[in-house]
């Protein structure tokens, strides 16, 4: 496997293009782990854009492998899966016992169980056409994922904010899928090619979306907030029972000692009070036990 091909030297141009761009956006979500790193939590974030991306690495890895001169597609794509790895298991590590288990499922079903199959039918099975088969694979893999930003996409004109796609990320991931399909098209490998086409076209709409929603007033989205009830217990004293039995004392002098009395055998009374008013937990709830 030549690492420079001389008679092919726009390939190895973009390719090495390719390789910088792709570097840059697999470094992209690195804020976001340094963030889980220093909260000690993943805060909310899904672990599945992590599997799947590694998941499309690998793939891409197996192809580079059958295929023949395809190293700069071994090295970025084995850049791919370490960076992706990094990132789930600092997921891993600060996940919560219910997300933690749901990432081990992906892993063990995607990137195992799946890649396996993958693995083993494109090897025994199909092997006469196995670098066919492994890159049209790698294309409806690649597609999926390009089509994942979509319901971004959707937020963005349903909201008119762009706080969830930021420019940069858009733009890096466009000259990406440029510098890809050159590389696929001048080595005459459309499984490199198709994807990339998808990719570019979706990439230029988020920056066109970018331009225009960039100064727009967000539309804020009304969302369907659980109403939370709050059980107020108040603890009180029944008077009117303490009055009457204090009615029944024969000696005035001694009304006082035996009130007192009458009020430690007295019964608290119960008053439920649920309020209608939705209440937001988030903030600090201040109980006040009236006597």
């Amino acid at each position: 496997m030549p690492i420079f091909d001389l008679h092919h030297p726009w390939v190895f141009a973009f390719g090495v293009l390719g390789n910088i761009v792709s570097v840059l956006v697999y470094l992209a979500p690195l804020p976001t782990f340094i963030r889980i790193y220093r909260e000690k939590s993943t805060m909310g974030f899904q672990s599945l854009p992590y599997v799947v991306a590694l998941f499309a690495a690998m793939l891409w890895l197996l192809y580079s492998f059958l295929k023949t001169n395809a190293f700069l597609l071994v090295s970025i794509n084995s850049f791919g899966c370490i960076i992706e790895a990094i990132y789930i298991f600092f997921y891993l590590l600060y996940a919560s016992k219910k997300a933690r288990i749901h990432t081990i499922k992906l892993l063990a079903s995607l990137n195992i169980g799946l890649f396996s199959l993958i693995f083993l039918l494109a090897l025994f099975v199909f092997n006469q056409h196995r670098v066919g088969i492994v890159g049209w694979i790698c294309v409806a893999v690649s597609v999926c994922v390009f089509a994942a930003p979509l319901s971004i996409v959707f937020q963005v004109v349903r909201t008119r904010s762009v706080e969830f796609m930021p420019f940069g990320l858009s733009f890096f991931l466009t000259v990406s899928a440029i510098t890809w399909f050159a590389y696929g098209l001048f080595l005459k490998d459309i499984c490199i090619t198709l994807p990339n086409v998808i990719g570019f076209f979706l990439g230029l709409l988020q920056m066109l979306l970018y331009g225009l929603f960039r100064n727009a007033k967000p539309v804020m989205e009304e969302k369907n907030l659980p109403e939370h009830v709050i059980n107020i217990m108040m603890l009180g004293i029944d008077f009117q029972k303490c009055a009457s039995k204090n009615e029944t004392s024969q000696d005035e002098d001694k009304k006082d000692v035996e009130e007192d009395d009458n009020m430690e055998t007295c019964v608290p009374c119960e008053l439920n009070v649920e309020p209608c008013t939705q209440v937001n937990l988030d903030t600090p709830v201040l109980v006040i036990c009236a006597p």
